[in-house]
């Protein structure tokens, strides 16, 4: 009979373990984050003209920037690519053995290569030098080496610091792989930079998910012109209700003869107004003056912001005093903005 008091073939292990283990892990961990934030310090400190000429290059391209490298790499290079389309500068992955049975034909005279490589010497890219020459296709390379096989067939090469592989190995790509990642996105973050890409730019290749939802502005999701519950300050307030039930946003907004917005009439103001003359009394003498307006530009975020302080579900949308539109909580709600 087993001895049900036994302790399991797992707790075991982790009494035999010990704080030893734990200390042995923590300090491998620190060990491999300390060498490659070293390696990346030393590859900003290296940093020459080389990098400026590979802008220069990329900003120039009328096609697509093509990134191609074989293994780890590769797959490196799949997101840089993913990177610098995201960032207004078309970009594809074509991968190097695959470009040697056809997708070569993928790429054109008005493309620039970026190849990736730590030695310099992957044979499977080859083909993609030999094309680059062929078609005179400018080729930025990233490698370890300068002296390299692509490094020296390259229009520029960009050096990583001579720094070792993390673990005590030193085999499995590892610091490399992360310093190539960063020089990706200092070449994605400097073009996107001097082609002055703006926030309304990334939105437009982000519209989805929670970057996207974060990036809405107000004109996106407003209501227009022609929705506005809108009356004169004259407006006797049986009219008013029936402009403000029409458009069913619980209130109405009082303008001058100018259209110019000079306050704003909701249900609570219906509610504390209430009284045997409330239908023949004018809008402007229920209206609160000078309400809270959002800018048109403005993150919607902004807008849901705005609405909870002020603890109101509305805002007129303006252009200085004149309301240009109108937005509701229930439109930053379906728009996933909370």
């Amino acid at each position: 009979m087993s001895d049900m008091n036994a302790p399991t073939k797992k707790a075991m292990s982790e009494a035999e373990r010990g704080d030893s283990g734990e200390n042995r892990d923590l300090t491998a961990g620190r060990r491999v984050l300390q060498l490659e934030a070293r390696a990346l310090s030393r590859l900003a400190e290296e940093l020459d003209a080389s990098f400026a000429v590979a802008v220069d290059i990329l900003a120039r391209t009328k096609g697509r920037i093509v990134v191609s490298g074989m293994g780890k790499s590769g797959h490196i290079g799949s997101k840089i690519a993913a990177t610098l389309a995201s960032t207004g500068a078309p970009a594809i992955f074509v991968h190097p053995a695959e470009a040697s049975h056809g997708d070569l034909g993928m790429i054109t005279g008005d493309d620039a290569l970026l190849a990736l490589s730590n030695s310099g010497e992957t044979t499977e890219l080859s083909d993609l030098v030999q094309f680059s020459k062929r078609f005179e296709i400018p080729l930025i390379a990233i490698v370890g080496r300068a002296g390299s096989t692509l490094g020296e067939s390259a229009d520029v090469a960009l050096i990583m610091a001579d720094e070792p592989e993390a673990g005590t190995l030193g085999l499995a790509p590892t610091t490399s792989t992360t310093m190539t990642l960063a020089l990706g996105d200092a070449l994605a973050v400097a073009l996107f930079e001097r082609k002055q890409f703006s926030e309304s730019d990334f939105h437009v290749f982000h519209p989805g998910g929670k970057l996207g939802q974060s990036l809405v502005r107000v004109r996106d999701i407003m209501h227009g012109a022609d929705d506005l519950p809108l009356v004169g300050a004259d407006t006797v307030m049986s009219e008013a209700l029936v402009v403000m039930t029409a458009k069913r946003f619980g209130c109405v907004g009082v303008i001058d003869a100018n259209g110019e917005l000079l306050g704003i009439v909701t249900d609570g103001d219906l509610r504390r107004n209430l009284s045997d003359d409330l239908l023949e009394r004018r809008a402007s003498d229920l209206m609160t003056a000078n309400p809270q307006t959002i800018r048109i530009e403005a993150l919607a975020a902004e807008a849901v912001r705005v609405m909870n302080e002020c603890k109101i579900t509305g805002l007129f949308v303006a252009d200085g005093t004149t309301p240009v539109g109108i937005l509701h909580i229930h439109d930053c709600l379906r728009a996933g903005i909370t």
